[in-house]
């Protein structure tokens, strides 16, 4: 199994979960979150004085999946996610130990 999170835009987050539950993946956590990459933020005007906007809002979605799912779901992610332009974020993928459902104590993939 692996943690997938996606950082993405957050006016993206409905194309990413509706592409997401269409492919029959159901249960995903999704955070509020401020960061930036390479862009570092943007300078904006505010009644005729500039300041720098460091930290831009993101969405973080949180999803665990099976191994064989992994590439299609980045690519699902992907592919809802894209505008083309800088700043669309980033995927991470991590390896998940075990995951317990608390209400059955069913186990990994089960408990997905």
């Amino acid at each position: 199994m692996k943690k997938i999170e996606a950082i993405i835009k957050p006016f993206k987050l409905e194309d990413v979960k509706e592409a997401l539950t269409e492919a029959g993946i159901t249960g995903m956590t999704v955070s509020d979150v401020k960061g930036y990459g390479r862009q570092q933020g943007h300078s904006e005007l505010y009644r005729g004085a500039e300041y720098v906007v460091d930290f831009l809002p993101k969405i973080k979605v949180e999803l665990i999946v099976a191994n064989k799912d992994v590439d299609s779901t980045i690519n699902l992610i992907t592919e809802a996610a894209k505008t083309g332009k800088i700043g669309d974020g980033k995927i991470f993928v991590s390896p998940v130990e075990k995951v317990v459902r608390i209400r059955t104590g069913e186990e990994d993939e089960e408990a997905i």
